[in-house]
């Protein structure tokens, strides 16, 4: 079967032949019609994530595909059952992870990995895919869709009538810019530095947008709050100066930043304690807290009642042998969520 491989960090990756040998506890073998393309995985595979001590090794985190064989202990999918593959633990096994071989050279793996024709993965990172869900549009739901909306749904809970200012237009802000239409909010600020995910971000419900490279962030929202700051601000760039700015902007006396981000390894953000002792709070969130056997088949049904127009954040379809140029196109942000196409007969 073939794979992209990481063989050197901020080289491209190779397309080889792999295989493994018998499914353990716990594992699932799932033949792969698609995978996205997670900033986190154009992070690692650029060596921004610190020393990789797993090198060789597979990427991707957010797939579908159909379900081919099961290892001993697996009672949550059977053969043939339609899945989604996500990073986030949901139920099951918490299997150890694959290892694959290449002409006799060790190919490690994580828990889900999903730029390959086939995948060897933990019960745990498997949920059947809802009914009525195209297998395209459900690789967002092993991340995108579950972190982004996740944030708003799980944790920042927005009040009525209150503000928010989302900072980062990539796969996981579109879609927590998505779900803000589930609540009734007063002012929705997108912000980014590409017109046309603002444009993008006027469908999605954003009231105001700003691009960061015309405007100034921070007097436009204060302008906008009439210097009160937003209630609550979610950041996603994975840049270290916009969780600051995306914490500057809330609202003194119970203010909440979240962000979902992860800089490069290394990188340190920057706060004023006498923002923290006002009142102004900041948390990082894991993957939205969500939990995927539940919230998966919530957000389907958000999906299938056109609340969640998913569709519209795969706006590029790739090849597998097209990975290289797929994390290219992400990195120079000439792609929003980028699809990789490995099976597209699997139905």
């Amino acid at each position: 079967m073939k794979a992209a491989i990481l063989e050197q960090v901020n080289k491209p990756l190779q397309i080889k032949n792999i295989k493994f040998n018998t499914l353990k506890r716990g594992q699932v073998l799932v033949e792969l019609a698609y995978s996205g393309v997670c900033h986190s995985q154009l992070m690692e595979a650029r060596g921004k994530r610190g020393e990789d001590k797993w090198l060789p090794h597979l990427l991707g985190h957010e797939g579908t595909g159909i379900v081919k064989e099961i290892g001993e202990g697996v009672t949550k999918v059977n053969v043939g059952d339609k899945v989604i593959l996500g990073w986030i633990k949901g139920e099951g096994i918490d299997a150890n992870t694959a290892q694959y071989t290449s002409h006799n050279q060790i190919i490690n793996s994580g828990k889900v990995t999903t730029f390959s024709e086939f995948s060897v993965v933990s019960e745990n990172r498997v949920v059947k895919l809802p009914a009525n869900i195209p297998m395209d549009v459900g690789v967002l739901f092993g991340c995108a869709i579950l972190t982004g909306a996740g944030i708003l749904i799980n944790e920042i809970k927005p009040k009525e009538k209150s503000t928010i200012a989302i900072f980062g237009l990539g796969g996981i802000g579109l879609s927590g810019l998505m779900a803000t239409k589930l609540f009734n909010l007063n002012n929705v600020i997108a912000i980014d530095i590409e017109d046309d995910k603002l444009k993008l971000a006027k469908e999605f419900g954003a009231t105001h947008t700003i691009n960061s490279l015309k405007e100034d962030v921070i007097a436009k929202i204060n302008e906008l709050t009439n210097f009160n700051g937003v209630d609550y601000s979610m950041e996603s760039s994975g840049i270290a100066s916009v969780i600051e700015t995306a914490f500057k902007v809330v609202k003194k006396g119970g203010g909440l930043c979240v962000f979902a981000s992860h800089p490069k390894n290394g990188d340190m953000i920057k706060l004023d304690p006498y923002d923290l002792i006002c009142g102004k709070q900041i948390k990082g969130s894991w993957g939205g807290s969500s939990k995927p056997d539940k919230d998966i088949p919530e957000f389907a049904k958000l999906y299938k009642e056109g609340q969640l127009p998913l569709e519209k954040l795969l706006d590029k379809k790739y090849k597998l042998d097209e990975i290289n140029q797929a994390l290219d196109d992400l990195e120079n942000r000439k792609v929003t969520r980028p699809l990789i196409v490995i099976n597209e007969s699997l139905k």
